[in-house]
């Protein structure tokens, strides 16, 4: 009887890891298992190491806050991430409002699409995707609008993951992938006919910079749009539990620093854009975006403990459980700052490259 007690109490623990891993798996079906979490390209035993690494930027604010630092800081945040987040969360490392009676996968895609049709591109017209991640977006307005879309991300390892996901979707010949700096991006200048950014450049150290670059590459007349994340007017910096929240965001999202709303057109403005249309997509109508950050919290503690088993086994590197963690406490601070209206990650403003201007012939 013992021995078959021993033989049942093993059974059900393996059937129940089994259960979480590779029945139950993520939150949602997005193509990364568990059992292959990894630290992008920082190699297993020196994740925990990295994780460290990343907090003591932290501890040097002013180290972060110039464009010499910041692609180190963001590319070791996303070797970090990566993985888990196209684990528990898929492919489009973003935000979109709820939309009643559509799945969250078809509220991603559909605000996605949005960007594309917003800058009026067309089938074969060579357009920019700044800040790419693992492409989730760049597939789904590759596949909307048939442009074909150049990305472009500060991680290595994204862009093998990119590229991978590319093929598997049939879309590699619409979706190219470059590693590389968007505050000195490898284009030459006039070379894309439209640029969208979605939740990306708020890792920049200065907006400005990074708008100046894109400005640099596009073409006379190509519009260009972006969704930021920003602090609304609700947001008060007198208010410490305000701070706190933003700080929050800030430090689990490596982020030099979140910018307040009305900085972002004042930025386009001044390297050349002309703005043509500003607007937070969060505000009402919209369905709250947070919402799916709420009704996550089961598939977040499921999850954890998939991680913490995994790392106990040396299946998940050394770090995982403690990255893992860091996303849920960030989690709860950028649902408070949705909830509280102090913060949207949908700020999203179209600018358009103003034509070249052509040489007046008489002063009369």
């Amino acid at each position: 009887m013992d021995s078959l007690a021993l033989f049942c109490t093993g059974a059900l623990i393996a059937g129940g890891i089994y259960w979480f891993v590779c029945i139950l798996g993520p939150a949602e079906q997005k193509g990364k298992r568990a059992v292959d979490l990894s630290g992008g390209s920082i190699s297993a035993e020196k994740v925990q190491d990295n994780y460290k690494q990343y907090w003591s930027f932290f501890r040097r604010p002013k180290e972060i806050e110039t464009a010499e630092k910041v692609p180190d800081f963001v590319d070791t945040f996303y070797n970090l991430v990566t993985d888990i987040y196209e684990w528990g969360w898929g492919q489009s490392f973003h935000f979109s409002p709820s939309i009643p009676g559509k799945s969250h996968l078809e509220a991603t895609r559909l605000h996605e699409e949005m960007a594309v049709d917003l800058i009026n591109v067309k089938p074969g017209d060579r357009i920019l995707d700044v800040g790419c991640g693992v492409g989730g977006p760049m597939r789904a307005i590759a596949a909307h609008s048939r442009a074909k879309v150049v990305g472009i991300t500060i991680n290595d390892y994204q862009v093998s993951r990119a590229r991978t996901h590319n093929k598997k979707a049939g879309l590699d010949s619409l979706c190219e992938v470059v590693q590389g700096n968007f505050l000195e991006m490898p284009f030459p200048e006039n070379s894309f006919d439209g640029a969208y950014s979605i939740e990306a450049t708020c890792h920049a150290p200065k907006l400005e910079e990074v708008y100046a670059e894109i400005f640099r590459v596009l073409k006379p007349g190509s519009l260009y749009v972006s969704y930021e994340w920003v602090t609304t007017d609700k947001y008060k910096s007198s208010d410490p539990e305000h701070v706190e929240v933003i700080q929050g965001i800030e430090r689990g999202d490596a982020l030099p620093g979140l910018r307040n709303y009305s900085d972002i057109a004042e930025t386009a403005r001044k390297v050349g854009f002309e703005v043509v249309k500003e607007k937070d997509l969060a505000k009402p109508p919209a369905q709250p975006w947070w919402t799916r950050l709420q009704m996550g919290r089961i598939a977040y503690w499921r999850n954890h403990i998939v991680v913490t088993i995994l790392s106990a086994l040396g299946i998940a590197p050394k770090g995982t459980v403690d990255v893992h963690e860091m996303l849920f406490k960030t989690a709860d601070y950028l649902t408070k700052g949705g909830d509280t209206g102090i913060f949207t990650p949908m700020h999203m403003i179209l600018c358009r490259k103003p034509e070249k201007k052509t040489e007046e012939t008489s002063n009369s």
